[in-house]
């Protein structure tokens, strides 16, 4: 029997493991089959904590349709809570490194349990090549052919693939073009997809997640959505902005020279299972 945790991050939810010998399989029938909401546990991805010798911790990340994704901002919020609720790296502070990169965590803590994380995410990333994204130079206020509707956005990589719109559109055509744009042909390794609605100084958004589908929350979404948001002048830069997603808020500081991007949310340690895979 394997010894599993789920958490969630504003309802971003996964299943847990900690793999420091990497013998947990990672097989895409595995994950699908784990996360499976009717058969499975349920969740909308898997997180693989690791051994790592230059960091606290490496995590990989599973999404439920079976593929990998460079990085989470709400998984690696979790996954830092488990490091200090259970000891493995009982420090305020601590670094965990990702497919995306290494990132710097500090941890708030309530009677010995992690509470909220705030993650530097690093720089946000705009070149096209760099996205990756089928186009030279920078994609910011940019216009996509979908399926005949021409929508406008920015596309922006905080470790992973985003492409933001503000586009006013109803809630059908949000529905209907959130997996067209994920698989776009304009970006060779899909990508998610944010659709924006500014109001009282909150950036209201909801989230196709590449791999995942709809979901409650996308920590890595709602710092691209600050980061465009601040590029297009619709919230500032260098001070807290506000992002509500389905599941709740995350507060999100993208730095005036774009030199780094802090992202604060809770960690929610669900329940602890067996399972004999």
């Amino acid at each position: 029997m394997t010894v599993f945790w789920k958490y969630h991050g504003l309802g971003n939810d996964f299943i847990l493991f900690e793999d420091l010998d990497s013998q947990v399989p990672t097989d895409p029938e595995f994950v699908r089959s784990l996360c499976d909401r009717r058969f499975g546990i349920g969740g909308d991805g898997i997180l693989y904590v690791r051994a790592d010798r230059d960091a606290d911790a490496y995590m990989k990340i599973m999404n439920s349709d079976g593929s990998e994704a460079e990085m989470c901002g709400n998984g690696i919020r979790c996954v830092a809570k488990h490091l200090y609720d259970y000891a493995i790296a009982r420090q305020e502070e601590m670094r965990i490194n990702t497919l995306g990169g290494m990132k710097g965590i500090r941890v708030k803590a309530h009677e010995g349990e992690v509470t909220e994380a705030t993650v530097d995410m690093g720089a946000p990333r705009l070149d096209c090549k760099d996205i990756p994204m089928k186009c030279d130079g920078r994609f910011i206020d940019g216009t996509i052919d979908v399926g005949g509707t021409k929508v406008q956005g920015t596309a922006v990589s905080m470790g992973n693939p985003h492409f933001i719109t503000f586009q006013p559109l109803i809630d059908a055509q949000v529905r209907e073009l959130g997996p067209q744009i994920e698989a776009h042909p304009m970006f060779p390794r899909k990508t998610n997809v944010e659709f924006v609605r500014p109001r009282d100084g909150v950036l209201n958004v909801s989230v196709f997640e590449r791999g995942a589908g709809w979901t409650h929350a996308c920590g890595t979404g709602a710092c691209a959505t600050a980061v465009a948001a601040g590029l297009k002048g619709v919230a500032p830069l260098g001070e807290d902005v506000k992002v509500r997603l389905p599941g709740g808020d995350l507060t999100i500081n993208v730095k005036k020279d774009l030199s780094t991007v802090h992202m604060t949310g809770p960690a929610v340690r669900v329940f602890q299972g067996e399972i004999d895979w």
